[in-house]
């Protein structure tokens, strides 16, 4: 189990209780309300492991969408 505190402060941005951190060439995403539910974006957007199911990953796909310019260092 993730420590949420420290996930959440490396976060690049925190958005309705999701936790996205840039790391390399992914993206990682923490339901820090929930924290069993993750998933790891490629930085093109393509699901590369989640533990979420299809409505939540929907949701989070479309904050990453529309907050991408966000994640850039």
């Amino acid at each position: 189990m993730p420590d949420i505190k420290s996930v959440a402060d490396k976060a690049n941005i925190i958005i309705n209780g999701y936790a996205f951190t840039r790391r390399d060439d992914q993206i990682q995403v923490l339901n820090l309300n929930s924290p069993d539910k993750a998933v790891v974006f490629s930085i093109d957007g393509e699901v590369l492991e989640t533990t979420m199911d299809d409505i939540e990953l929907s949701i989070v796909s479309r904050y990453l969408n529309q907050n991408m310019k966000y994640m850039e260092d």
